[in-house]
């Protein structure tokens, strides 16, 4: 029956890779899934977050170690900070800290973590940029 009701549904409800709205205006993801906060009930569980979670950072992993192979080498601390960065501008936006990157590779994390609070970035986000710097030059981790 599952089965069956899934295809059912898909067809019924559309499958779509980004937020839309719906025929009444509500926001919607995926099949069919309401979001919209106008409306009781809709929006996500926890366990359904968590694992949206789980599969970002798994994908950010897989990205960051094709294109940084030095990335595996790291201690965890400290791929945290690329990981956390990557999460708020995108793979591609972290690669272009080419000088960062390259003091990160050679293990000159003080002067990453200057590099890191010299950009347009940390204007933007200073809060967090302040504690990825500290955690990238003290390899502990910083929450807020």
């Amino acid at each position: 029956m599952r089965q069956e009701l899934k295809r059912q549904l898909t067809a019924d409800e559309d499958k779509r890779e980004h937020a839309y709205q719906d025929h009444l205006g509500f926001w919607t993801i995926g099949i069919g899934r309401l979001v919209d906060k106008r409306k009781p009930g809709s929006g996500l569980r926890d366990s359904e977050m968590e694992f949206m979670l789980n599969n970002d950072i798994e994908d950010r992993i897989d990205q960051l170690t094709r294109r940084l192979p030095w990335f595996q080498n790291l201690d965890d601390v400290r791929k945290g900070v690329l990981l956390n960065m990557s999460f708020q501008m995108g793979v591609d936006g972290l690669l272009g800290f080419k000088n960062t990157l390259a003091m990160i590779e050679r293990g000159d994390y003080a002067e990453a973590s200057d590099g890191m609070l010299n950009s347009l970035w940390a204007r933007q986000t200073p809060a967090r940029a302040q504690r990825m710097a500290k955690q990238m030059k003290t390899g502990q981790w910083v929450f807020q």
